[in-house]
């Protein structure tokens, strides 16, 4: 059973985290990881267990007699993982008013990046204060909570990593999960703050834009908020009944007649990445089924991952919605995209384990690109199908 980011979060005490079983790494074995993301999100976690042959899938599933396990799928990456994991690691600042940031300048010294490299640490396993990375984890955590200014905004205070609602969305998912799982007060208020700050600033179309304030709206930056909101409501945060109708309809308007999506309500481009974001947040939002979701999907498949890198200039944007997407939708999308994306992945990683990015660097491919290689291993809740 999923659970939609509408229904108001759990208000009481948190229930107990059962004990866990850990590796010398530190890493935790799949169940235990998603017992203490259960006991902490509230949300049904679904345990994908190695090298079984028939995953428990939620009964939505699109299942397919094809589809190999987690273990199968991700088997030929590991070493690529370990590499993008290792180079994020080394990247991370240790010192200094940077510390947890992935750069000291720029848009890798951003909250957005430091979020999507502690999501990339988490969706291998990994947990905060535990193992190689825990402690990596917990100083993403430190920089993000560093950064989120007394009205709920999460950015930078000098503003030089220029990333705006792009930074608050992904900052928000990150510290969701970690909420979840460590259940830390500070966690917990800083995230409210967000919230509160991203519903109070929804415009009266129901999406977002750039800044924190009631304007116009794009779809891009209207996904973001979605996601990092879906996850905070099953952190137990409160996410008001109206926010989520008010932005869903904007992504259903935001609809083609064949299946993909554009960049305004009213208009704008129509891309793979915008068309990759649109149906996951249908995804999210607890919409499984239904014509407009059968033609995304259909739209999407037009942009198989082939050799050639995809996306545009938005090639890690477009690929870490899209394998969500086909993750989300199983069966025969799912059989054929994730095999080409990891190999592609694969091929395109440098010596050093990053993933050159003209998007924002290598760090933030870097941490891209861990989270699409390991979406199979279904980690994280807030991306579980």
């Amino acid at each position: 059973m999923r659970r939609p980011i509408g229904n108001r979060g759990s208000q009481g005490k948190s229930p107990a985290t059962p004990p866990t079983q850990t590796s010398n790494s530190g890493e935790i074995d799949r169940r235990s990881f998603h017992r203490l993301a259960a006991a902490g999100l509230g949300a049904l976690a679904i345990p994908v267990i190695p090298g079984a042959a028939t995953p428990p899938w939620p009964r939505d599933r699109k299942d397919s007699k094809t589809e190999k396990s987690p273990a199968e799928l991700v088997a030929p990456a590991r070493k690529s993982i370990d590499k993008g994991l290792d180079f994020l690691l080394r990247s991370q600042v240790k010192s200094g008013r940077n510390r947890g940031a992935f750069s000291n300048s720029g848009i890798s010294s951003g909250v957005a990046t430091a979020s999507l490299g502690g999501l990339a640490m988490m969706c291998g396993g990994h947990m905060p204060g535990l193992g190689k990375f825990g402690k990596s984890i917990d100083m993403c955590v430190e920089y993000v909570l560093k950064n989120v200014r007394e009205t709920g905004y999460i950015a930078t205070r000098d503003g030089g990593a220029r990333e705006n609602m792009y930074g608050h969305g992904f900052s928000m998912l990150f510290l969701s999960q970690a909420y979840g799982m460590t259940r830390k007060r500070e966690i917990g208020d800083k995230l409210r703050k967000a919230v509160e700050l991203t519903c109070n600033s929804q415009n009266n179309q129901g999406g977002w834009r750039y800044q924190p304030t009631k304007s116009d709206a794009d779809l891009s930056i209207t996904v973001c908020q979605i996601m990092g909101l879906r996850g905070a409501r099953d952190a137990g945060i409160d996410v008001p009944d109206e926010v989520r109708k008010k932005c869903i309809e904007y992504v259903k308007k935001s609809q083609n007649p064949n299946g993909s999506f554009r960049y305004t309500m009213q208009g704008g481009h129509t891309t793979f990445a915008m068309t990759a974001a649109g149906v996951t947040s249908l995804y999210s939002a607890g919409i499984y089924e239904g014509e407009q979701v059968e033609k995304a999907i259909a739209y999407l498949m037009k942009f198989k991952p082939n050799g050639a890198q995809q996306g545009g200039g938005h090639y890690f944007y477009s690929n870490y919605y899209a394998v969500q997407a086909m993750w989300h939708a199983g069966g025969k999308p799912w059989d054929e995209w994730y095999p080409l994306i990891r190999n592609q992945l694969m091929k395109n990683q440098t010596a050093e384990g990053s993933w050159r990015s003209s998007e924002a660097g290598a760090e933030f491919g870097a941490a891209m690109g861990c989270i699409i290689l390991q979406m199979p291993l279904n980690y994280v809740p807030v991306f579980s199908p």
